[in-house]
């Protein structure tokens, strides 16, 4: 059985976090096998706008890029201060200025390749960061070139909450005898007796 944090708060009336409701779930006999929370997993990486994208001068397949990492979009950003564009060394095929992608800073910790993200050189030129393909942030297979977001995402936000990418997801295995909580309804009510908060019944 799968459900989400928020499909649940539809019928459980709680601000528990995740951590809490996997708890209290395998107190009530409810093995909860997962809890995956991408929104955590991707909590540094950045909305961000490629203000250059020039050759690299000792690689042909490279490019070096400027990148804006925020606060925000120029439209949006005035009496705030705006960080330098970050150099940042990229290998996509797609990279071009005016593009809109997701920027991970060095400390960031990347999914898709196991690695904590340093600041790096390649082929002589430092690079301070990467801009990321779907397959790296484990979203998807794909590592042909890195992510397009739309144009009007706002630079400087954190990625995952703008994706809406932050409702942790969790599968629970049921035992034959629990059919009660086959579904998400089931669940909840069993939740609010444990918790002695409100169920929020079916409409």
């Amino acid at each position: 059985m799968k459900f989400s944090l928020s499909w649940l708060k539809d019928h459980l009336d709680t601000d528990a976090d995740a951590a809490a409701v996997a708890d209290k779930l395998t107190s009530i006999g409810l093995e909860v096998e997962t809890v995956e929370d991408p929104g955590a997993r991707l909590k540094d990486f950045i909305v961000a706008y490629v203000v250059s994208a020039e050759k690299h001068p000792n690689a042909d397949k490279l490019k070096l890029c400027m990148v804006d990492t925020g606060p925000a979009s120029s439209s949006e950003a005035v009496g705030q201060q705006k960080s330098e564009p970050v150099q940042v060394v990229c290998g996509a095929p797609n990279a071009r200025a005016g593009l809109v992608s997701v920027f991970s800073p060095p400390g960031t910790y990347i999914p898709g390749k196991d690695i904590t993200l340093g600041i790096g050189t390649i082929r002589g030129v430092e690079s301070r960061g990467m801009l990321c393909s779907e397959a790296e942030l484990q979203l998807s297979e794909n590592h042909d070139g890195i992510i397009e977001l739309p144009a009007d995402a706002p630079i400087g936000k954190g990625y995952a909450e703008w994706a809406g990418l932050g409702d942790p997801m969790f599968e629970i295995n049921l035992t034959p005898n629990r059919q009660d909580c086959a579904g998400v309804h089931g669940i909840a009510r069993d939740l609010a007796a444990a918790r002695h908060v409100k169920h929020i019944p079916l409409a």
